[in-house]
């Protein structure tokens, strides 16, 4: 019978998340801040309440589009790129079965193990899957890093959308002459919560995450505010 092993105490790493986690932020990050941005810049240029929410739905709706394609390729090519290594490294298994497992030792010495023991580990683990000890130490695959495109774009789409309707629902509850204060401060708001909630999911500071993700954010609807206020004089 197999014995399974288990650690003697759990730490709670968070690499696990860095997939899911940057699309996340991305896709919330960006459905927030482009929208903010069309709807200050089209307001700043003079434009009635109508046809601000009418500029507000169609950047969500290309907005969140553009996202999910964007990932979905993005991924997909890394994804490409992986499979095409994994088959590298499997022809070569099958080929040159030996220099493979002296590849493998080599490694292993590099990190600090003695000529014996890596040997002895480059055997064992070949003996129980060659081709995933290579891909992991050899390519640098692992699970964690391996490439989701579908998890990638949905998230990104989802998490835009999500942004995007912060200040598509101020715009719709304010009065035409308070919406670039109101959608100004309800975008401010979710940046925060977002690059705090980002800080604390990835382990870093929760006050340096959220003042970053302000920064960039409030920076791209200044600059776009300005420029529909000249567009709007200039027409």
């Amino acid at each position: 019978m197999q014995h399974q092993i288990t650690p003697p105490h759990n730490d709670k790493h968070r690499s696990h998340r860095a997939g899911w986690l940057r699309a996340a932020v991305l896709g919330a990050n960006d459905g927030i801040v482009s929208t903010s941005s069309l709807i200050l810049g089209v307001a700043a240029a003079g434009a009635n309440k109508p046809d601000i929410m009418l500029a507000a739905f169609a950047g969500w709706a290309a907005g969140a589009m553009s996202m999910a394609a964007g990932e979905y390729v993005s991924v997909k090519s890394q994804e490409d790129v992986e499979k095409a290594d994994l088959d590298i490294e499997r022809r070569s298994l099958e080929e040159n079965p030996e220099e493979e497992r002296k590849e493998l030792s080599l490694i292993y010495q590099q990190r600090g193990l003695s000529q014996p023991l890596a040997d002895q580990v480059a055997q064992e683990l070949t003996q129980h899957d060659a081709l995933a000890a290579h891909a992991r130490d050899d390519i640098g695959l692992t699970e964690i890093s391996t490439a989701k495109p579908i998890q990638a774009a949905i998230t990104s789409a989802l998490l835009f959308s999500l942004g995007a309707w912060l200040p598509i629902l101020f715009l719709w509850l304010s009065e035409p002459k308070l919406v670039i204060p109101l959608v100004s401060l309800a975008t401010a708001f979710g940046l925060v919560v977002l690059g705090g909630v980002a800080g604390r999911l990835g382990g870093a500071s929760i006050v340096r995450g959220a003042l970053r993700v302000l920064f960039w954010g409030v920076l791209a609807m200044v600059v776009t505010a300005v420029i529909g206020s000249l567009v709007g004089v200039a027409v």
